[in-house]
């Protein structure tokens, strides 16, 4: 058996046993988990991995490819420096009941919230990402509503999310492969849905405000893989979306903290295009 064989067998075995949610009866947030896996793991298998980022347990492997995609400011202001992403408490008590109970002022948040959401149409910028051992990657994000988001990973990490409108290819530059899911079962079809009612849309298990944030948990629960959860935060003061978590069902959390937020550039519209000349792995 070869590298790329055994590669590609250890892969749908993680898959299909923390992964699931790949499957049309998976939970919907694990693709977010997994990218974070992907884009870890590649990381730390760049032959100069930059000195001082811990050595992340094996996740697994991606097999994709992609072409770069434009680089440049994605604030048309002052760039902001990479901010300290706020790591959730892995400790923190959710509500156990999935019929959770809101006062009028926490409902007033979700929608603020949903109406951001909502109003977004497009929106560039950057990343930082926390995997569930504390290493830390980079990159540049762009999205087009509806469905429409790709994320490019910085140099050595050859990793690309592209989604366009209806699946989702995770693609690998240096091997120029990819794998393909369809979006209706990735968490990122809350950020690139056109309109959304978080209350209404999804099962909201908590809502939290301090001086910093507005968060908002969504969960879904599922017989076979467990529960996930999505944490969405956005600025206290100024109702941005600042970061967001997944935690996948084995309680491993991976954070995105975003910022040069732009929502007044145009985007190609070819950076969301699928190549499907490539090498193709479909999920199963």
């Amino acid at each position: 058996m070869t590298d790329t064989q055994k590669n590609r067998m250890a892969t749908r075995f993680a898959l299909a046993c923390n992964r699931a949610a790949f499957t049309k009866a998976a939970a919907a947030f694990a693709v977010t988990a997994y990218v974070g896996a992907v884009s870890t793991q590649a990381f730390a298998q760049a032959p100069n991995p930059p000195q001082g980022i811990p050595a992340p347990k094996p996740a697994p492997k991606s097999r994709d490819g992609a072409v770069d995609a434009p680089r440049g400011p994605a604030a048309t202001g002052a760039m902001q420096t990479p901010p300290t992403p706020f790591i959730p408490d892995p400790h923190r008590n959710l509500p156990l009941s999935i019929f959770a109970t809101f006062d009028d002022k926490q409902k007033a948040q979700a929608a603020k919230i949903s109406t951001y959401l909502s109003s977004l149409q497009t929106l560039i910028g950057n990343f930082v990402q926390v995997g569930p051992d504390g290493s830390k990657t980079k990159g540049q994000f762009f999205i087009q509503k509806p469905g429409k988001v790709r994320f490019e990973y910085e140099s050595p990490n050859p990793i690309a999310i592209v989604a366009d409108g209806s699946m989702v290819a995770v693609r690998d530059r240096n091997l120029s492969t990819q794998d393909l899911y369809p979006l209706s079962q990735t968490p990122l079809r809350y950020l690139l849905s056109d309109r959304i009612d978080l209350m209404k849309d999804t099962n909201v298990v908590s809502v939290t405000a301090d001086d910093l944030f507005v968060s908002v948990t969504i969960e879904e629960r599922q017989l076979l893989t467990g529960t996930s959860r999505l944490m969405l935060m956005v600025g206290a003061k100024d109702g941005q979306l600042k970061q967001w978590t997944v935690t996948d069902p084995q309680g491993y959390d991976t954070t995105v903290a975003v910022y040069n937020l732009d929502t007044s550039r145009k985007i190609d519209p070819g950076m969301f295009k699928i190549d499907m000349s490539e090498k193709t792995f479909p999920p199963g």
